[in-house]
């Protein structure tokens, strides 16, 4: 069963890469990138979509490092609880 797992993981791996290696090669055309101070900047269209989406998933985790911190320091000041295995329940319907 740990095999068949596996194995459906790599085939939903290679399947969800095709389907990007595909739309790649559908939106290679040349797009045009315009910036400020008269740059201009031409590549194919999947390296502009992929450069974006890079640049929003990095500005999403930037934006989540404050909070990060702030909860690992309060985690780091709670006093650590008892270990699992020495509690013992006081329900024997638990067990």
């Amino acid at each position: 069963m740990k095999n068949l797992t596996r194995y459906l993981g790599l085939v939903l791996k290679l399947l969800v890469f095709l389907l990007v290696l595909g739309f790649a090669f559908k939106n290679s055309q040349t797009a045009v990138f315009y910036s400020y101070l008269g740059y201009v900047w031409q590549a194919p269209l999947i390296v502009m979509l992929s450069l974006a989406f890079v640049l929003g998933a990095l500005t999403g985790a930037l934006a989540l490092l404050p909070t990060l911190f702030r909860l690992r320091r309060e985690l780091g000041r709670k006093p650590q609880a008892a270990d699992l295995d020495t509690v013992t329940p006081t329900d024997p319907s638990v067990l």
